[in-house]
């Protein structure tokens, strides 16, 4: 397998005025295809701010970041818009679904920037990603009809309908209870074992044990990379 993701060197400072602040620090980090890393950290680690780097949401201050063969840093904004919509799906804490709408239409919903796809292969394409996280039977169901649970999975499914390479989850059960965060968290053990690529941002660590390994941050720096031998399985 091949690198998917090579970082190098990647620094990040945000300059705040009379105040600089170093969020990464020199961070090199290889990711292969088919990986399901989780990247952990407490507060102000600069684990959100990697994961951002990561998908495309914010340009390192140094360094150079390949994605799938691709040198990021070289892409103006219009190509990253592209490979964020082509290559990446995203998966937050909050679901970010549209209240009086179905979950096959907010599944639907990043298909629309796709002017190949007509109506009925964006129907079709939504109700195989709805298929995938087990959520055939809830169609036309708005998110106030859905458990907390049943809702995170239909934005795991608006995050795969355009069959991207990675999947990014940010904190994906922090608005979860314990038994729904180990429903999420076999959704995603399922995916990744099916060949998904998954990084999944946290800060639990019985979260990271359902990853492959854990890539662990402090200051800006990595200060642990390791596999993880006795994976979580409920």
């Amino acid at each position: 397998m091949g690198n998917l993701i090579t970082l190098r060197d990647i620094t990040k400072i945000y300059d705040l005025g009379s105040v600089k602040v170093p969020a990464l620090n020199e961070v090199n980090l290889e990711i292969s295809t088919g990986e399901f890393i989780a990247i952990m950290g407490a507060s102000g680690s600069g684990k959100s701010t990697l994961m951002n780097i990561i998908g495309c949401l914010d340009n390192p201050t140094s360094g150079e970041y390949y994605l799938d063969g691709i040198n990021v840093d070289k892409l103006n904004s219009d190509q990253l818009a592209n490979i964020r919509n082509k290559k990446l799906g995203f998966v937050f804490q909050s679901f970010n679904l549209l209240a009086r709408t179905s979950a096959l239409e907010n599944v639907e919903l990043p298909l629309f920037y796709n002017l190949e796809i007509n109506s009925s292969k964006r129907k079709q394409l939504a109700q195989v990603a709805l298929e995938m996280v087990n959520l055939s039977d809830r169609l036309d169901h708005q998110p106030n009809q859905l458990s907390g649970g049943q809702q995170q999975r239909v934005a795991i499914a608006r995050a795969l309908v355009n069959k991207p390479i990675l999947l990014l989850a940010d904190e994906p059960t922090g608005n979860l209870d314990s038994k729904t965060t180990v429903e999420i968290m076999k959704v995603l053990q399922e995916l990744n074992q099916s060949g998904r690529t998954i990084i999944l941002v946290t800060h639990e660590h019985d979260i990271s044990e359902y990853a492959k390994r854990v890539v662990e941050l402090k200051d800006g720096k990595i200060i642990k990379d390791h596999a993880m031998k006795n994976r979580r399985a409920d």
